[in-house]
């Protein structure tokens, strides 16, 4: 594969970035890692996904067990990132309304009640929608509208969400009474699914020394919002070689149990595979990828590296594949491996 210096992926696209704004941004995306690193600790995978969500323009499903640090992640990349933040608490009683807000009664300069639109808490940069499964379909939907267009309907009117707009939902995998299992629609439209890992015995020690002292450590701003909005414009500027987005192609519809001449292993355990917006999903991953390690086009290896947050979530096994314990991410990662094999 032909690797592209900084020049000539500036000079891909009419709306290039010169090369001292691409060298400037690249390295605050280094100190936006660092800054949160230093009051989220031993959770570096997890950290990078989130930023290249961040610049990809994708939003972040996060599970993991309560305690291991989820809210404190989100609230930490917000403020380094220079992002407006806001939580909600999904709970069975949430409403719609409760996250985009709606009409309510004010008084005018005379004093006379009437009629105003109040935003919610889904107008903001940085969204953290808190064991959103707790919360029912009629309320989780809510999201769908903003997730995707950007904006929300309310009475009657159609409002855009200010500029970037981020949402990171959290699960709990282990408390499964009270909560609803999200519909397929929205879980595809999260750019990853981040797993979040309980710390080691070194990282934990670090936790306590870092959190329990007399001193809570305070994550500054490297980042201004309109800078996150440059660098989403400059991942998509990222070049992507024919044969490796020929190869996501192959790979996207290999992952269909339907198809003729697909795996014999998919057709028999996976309900269904990769849909176009995951094939999509994953280009876009895999440019944030490179943009993040300090390369400026897509290999392989950026693919290999977003394979399992951008697919866990979005490939299904049916009845027989989950009673044979079949690892959808094992069989993902080899029939990748074959058709990048075959591209080579």
């Amino acid at each position: 594969m032909v690797m592209l210096n900084q020049s000539d992926a500036a000079a891909a696209s009419p709306a290039a970035i010169d090369k001292e704004e691409i060298d400037r941004l690249v390295a605050a995306l280094g100190r936006l890692k660092e800054e949160v690193a230093k009051s989220v600790v031993g959770q570096r995978e997890v950290i990078d996904q989130l930023t290249i969500a961040l610049i990809c323009g994708g939003h972040v499903l996060l599970e993991g067990s309560p305690g291991v640090g989820k809210t404190l992640l989100v609230r930490v990349l917000g403020v380094a990132a220079g992002l407006k933040f806001a939580r909600v608490q999904f709970t069975p009683d949430l409403m719609p309304a409760d996250i985009t807000g709606g009409m309510t009664l004010v008084p005018d300069e005379d004093g006379r009640p009437r009629l105003q639109f109040q935003p919610g808490p889904i107008f903001t940069q940085a969204l953290l929608a808190d064991e959103i499964n707790r919360a029912t379909p009629k309320t989780q939907s809510a999201l769908l509208e903003a997730m995707q267009e950007h904006t929300v309907t309310a009475a009657g009117r159609t409002m855009p969400l200010p500029e970037p707009f981020f949402v990171l939902a959290t699960q709990n995998p282990v408390e499964m009474e009270g909560t609803y299992r999200l519909p397929e629609a929205q879980i595809d439209r999260f750019l990853f699914k981040t797993l979040v890992d309980y710390p080691s015995e070194e990282h934990l020690h670090g936790i306590l020394d870092l959190t329990t002292g007399a001193v809570l450590p305070e994550p500054k701003q490297v980042l201004e919002a309109s800078e996150i909005v440059l660098l989403q414009k400059l991942v998509r500027q990222v070049p992507v070689a024919w044969h490796v987005q020929r190869t996501v192609a192959r790979f996207a519809v290999a992952t269909q149990p339907g198809l003729p001449g697909g795996s014999p292993e998919i057709a028999r355990y996976f309900r269904f595979g990769l849909s176009p917006r995951g094939a999509q999903s994953l280009v876009l991953a895999a440019k944030g990828h490179a943009l993040l390690s300090g390369r400026y086009n897509v290999a392989f290896e950026d693919l290999e590296a977003m394979l399992a947050p951008t697919l866990r979530h979005r490939v299904q096994l049916n009845y027989e594949g989950e009673a044979e314990g079949i690892d959808p991410g094992a069989v993902m990662k080899t029939l990748l491996s074959e058709q990048m094999r075959k591209a080579a």
